[in-house]
């Protein structure tokens, strides 16, 4: 085998990146992660970690309210097509940002009510992220969408994860109030002891708050109040 031709996994890695990009396009603008996968028959953390390198690459991007996937302008250009409407991808964003930044920068994304994790950075493992999902008054991420929706509030109750969470009504109508008021979100050690993260919103050209940019990092090495931050 010559030092040119593709080895040991590598066909099929590229077969399962077009089989993606060919799923994408039949499903349309805001296709899932989830069901890009289901179509493609490809697992889940597999194709999870392909369309993540797509988008690196431009060959995918992420739509507006980032639940989803679109056509990139490589492969655009390759179908020699226009696209349909503009997307902004935020990638290159991320990728500046962890240059930049010594702690885990995590994208996310609401839809439904719900919050998730649809990019990870990948030199910073996230443990018990089920817990930013689940309990939303314990994160900084789901502070920012109970302010976004506060009607979810009344689905309690609060669950106290640990010694720092705040479970009480009115203290966490005052953490919300915070929050509104300054435009960003912060926990320490509330979703888990030695974890600290800051969270920003992300938003629509019409303003709408389509999700969260967070800094994630450990307690006492990330401060929440650091403005260069």
């Amino acid at each position: 085998m010559s030092a040119t031709e593709p080895g040991g996994h590598a066909p099929r890695a590229v077969q399962r990146a077009l089989a993606l990009l060919e799923a994408v396009a039949t499903l349309g603008s805001g296709a899932s992660a989830r069901d890009v996968a289901a179509l493609t028959k490809i697992p889940p953390a597999t194709a999870y970690r392909l369309l993540n390198l797509l988008v690196a690459d431009g060959y995918l991007v992420r739509v507006e309210d980032l639940s989803g996937f679109a056509l990139g302008r490589r492969t655009r250009e390759l179908a020699g097509a226009q696209p349909p409407e503009p997307v902004d991808d935020p990638a290159p964003v991320l990728d500046e940002l962890r240059e930049q930044v010594r702690h885990g920068i995590y994208l996310a994304s609401y839809s439904g009510g719900r919050a998730r994790i649809v990019d990870r950075d990948p030199d910073h493992e996230l443990s018990g992220e089920s817990m930013w999902t689940r309990h939303l008054h314990a994160s900084a991420i789901g502070k920012l969408l109970l302010v976004q929706r506060p009607e979810l509030i009344a689905q309690g109750p609060f669950h106290r994860i640990t010694e720092r969470t705040k479970t009480d009504p009115a203290e966490i109508a005052v953490e919300l109030k915070r929050v509104r008021d300054e435009g960003a979100a912060c926990e320490i050690d509330e979703s888990r002891i030695g974890r600290t993260a800051l969270a920003v919103p992300v938003r629509s050209g019409d303003g709408r708050i389509t999700g969260a940019l967070a800094a994630i990092g450990r307690t006492g090495r990330l401060v929440a109040d650091d403005e260069a931050l």
